[in-house]
C-alpha cells in the first residue's frame, strides 16, 4: 500500500472528492469540482455520496460518477470502511480531497492506498492524511475551507469561488411533471421548502400557510417540497391554500430537483433546498432567521434574502432550537414581506440554468 505524498499533476489519474453529506453542503462542494476541473482538465472527478445526495450528481457538470455508500454517522464500523476502500482501490484514484475534519472520513481513502490524501488537521489524522493542511479555523466560511483544499498548498484564496451548477434537462422535468399529473395551466408555480434541520431555522408554518393562501388567491400554484418528515408541514400549507396547492414531499431528492427546475420562484428556509434552487437558477427567496446569510446563504445569486427588520440581539445563532424560547428572529418576519419578495422575483426572473 503506497502512502507517500505525490505532487498533483494532470496525469489523467482520477480524483475522489469526499464532501460533507448534508444537501446544502453537498451542493456547495460543486464549486470545488469546478476548481479541480480548471486545474486538472484531464483528470476524472468522482464524488463519494450517500443515497440521499446521489441524485444531485446526475445534474452536476464535471462529475464522472458517484461512489454511493451509506456509512453511519455516529459509529465506526471498520468492516464497512474496509469494504468501501476495496471499491475505491479498483478506481485507481491518484488523489482524494477529504473535506470533513473527522478521523473516519479519511479512513477508507487511507485503506485504499490512494497516493495523495489531502485534508485539514483534525482528530489526530496525521497518519491517515499525507497532504496535511493547517489554518482551517482562520478561513471564514465553509466554502473557503473546502475550496482551499483544491488549490496548491500556500495558494492565495481567490476573491470569489466559481458558483455551483445544477443543470436539469427541461425535457426530463417536463416528463416528470406529466407523470405526476401536475397541470401546466399557465399559473405561475411557487415552490416552498418549509423544512430545515432544527426548528429554529424554520419560519413558522402558520406564516407559510398564510403566504400560500395569498399566492393561490393571486392566481398561482403552490408546490410544497421536502422529505416525508415535512409531510405534516405540507398538509397544513395545502389545507390553507386550497386546490391550487400540492404536497410534493417525497423520499427521492430527484423529485425536488425536478420541481425546482419547473418552478417560477422558490421560498425556502436556510436548508438544503435553498442551495439546490439557487444552483439551478430558479429565482429563490431565502428566509434566514437565526443564521448568518453571509456564512450560509447559497454562493449563487438569489432573488431575495429575508431577515427580520427588528433588532434581535441574540442572532446570529446556530442552535437547533431557540435557547431563549421567543424565536423572534423568525416570528417577526411577516408573510407580507415574503409575498412582496415573491412578486418582485416573478416580475424580474433570474437567468435560468
Amino acid at each position: 500500500m503506497n502512502h507517500s505524498s505525490n505532487h498533483r499533476t494532470d496525469d489523467g489519474s482520477p480524483i475522489l472528492l469526499v464532501p460533507y453529506m448534508w444537501i446544502g453542503d453537498f451542493v456547495r462542494c460543486h464549486s470545488v469540482v469546478r476548481v479541480l476541473r480548471e486545474r486538472f482538465p484531464n483528470r476524472p472527478i468522482d464524488v463519494l455520496t450517500t443515497t440521499l445526495c446521489a441524485p444531485l450528481l446526475d445534474y452536476m457538470p464535471g462529475v464522472r460518477k458517484g461512489i454511493e455508500w451509506n456509512l453511519p454517522r455516529k459509529r465506526l464500523p471498520f468492516g464497512e470502511h474496509r469494504a468501501l476502500a476495496d471499491v475505491m482501490r479498483k478506481e485507481s484514484y491518484g488523489s482524494a480531497l477529504i473535506m470533513p475534519r473527522t478521523w473516519k472520513s479519511a479512513l477508507a481513502p487511507y485503506l485504499a492506498g490512494i497516493p495523495e490524501r489531502t485534508g485539514f488537521f483534525g482528530e489526530g489524522r496525521v497518519v491517515l492524511l499525507n497532504d496535511l493542511r493547517f489554518g482551517e479555523r482562520a478561513l471564514p466560511r465553509m466554502i473557503d475551507r473546502c475550496g482551499m483544499l483544491a488549490l496548491p498548498r500556500g495558494a492565495v484564496m481567490p476573491a470569489e469561488w466559481p458558483v455551483p451548477q445544477i443543470e436539469v434537462p427541461a425535457a426530463e422535468a417536463a416528463q416528470w411533471r406529466a407523470q405526476r399529473g401536475l397541470p401546466d395551466d399557465g399559473r405561475p408555480v411557487v415552490a416552498m421548502a418549509p423544512g430545515a434541520v432544527g426548528p429554529s431555522k424554520r419560519w413558522p408554518i402558520e406564516s407559510y400557510a398564510e403566504l400560500s393562501r395569498s399566492l393561490t388567491d393571486a392566481g398561482m400554484n403552490v408546490w410544497v417540497l421536502g422529505s416525508p418528515a415535512e409531510s405534516p408541514l405540507a398538509t397544513a400549507i395545502v389545507e390553507k391554500a386550497g386546490p391550487h396547492a400540492r404536497d410534493l414531499t417525497l423520499t427521492d431528492l430527484r423529485n425536488a430537483i425536478l420541481a425546482l427546475k419547473l418552478a417560477d420562484a422558490v421560498v425556502s428556509n436556510d436548508s438544503g433546498l435553498v442551495h439546490v434552487a439557487a444552483a439551478i437558477g430558479t429565482p429563490t427567496i431565502g428566509i434566514f432567521g437565526p443564521t448568518s446569510p453571509w456564512h450560509w446563504a447559497p454562493l449563487n445569486p438569489i432573488a431575495a434574502t429575508i431577515e427580520t427588520k427588528t433588532d434581535v440581539p441574540c442572532r446570529p445563532c446556530h442552535k437547533p432550537e431557540c435557547a431563549l424560547l421567543h424565536h423572534r428572529c423568525m416570528r417577526e418576519i411577516p408573510s407580507g414581506q415574503v409575498l412582496d419578495a415573491v412578486r418582485q422575483a416573478l416580475d424580474k426572473p433570474a437567468a435560468r440554468a
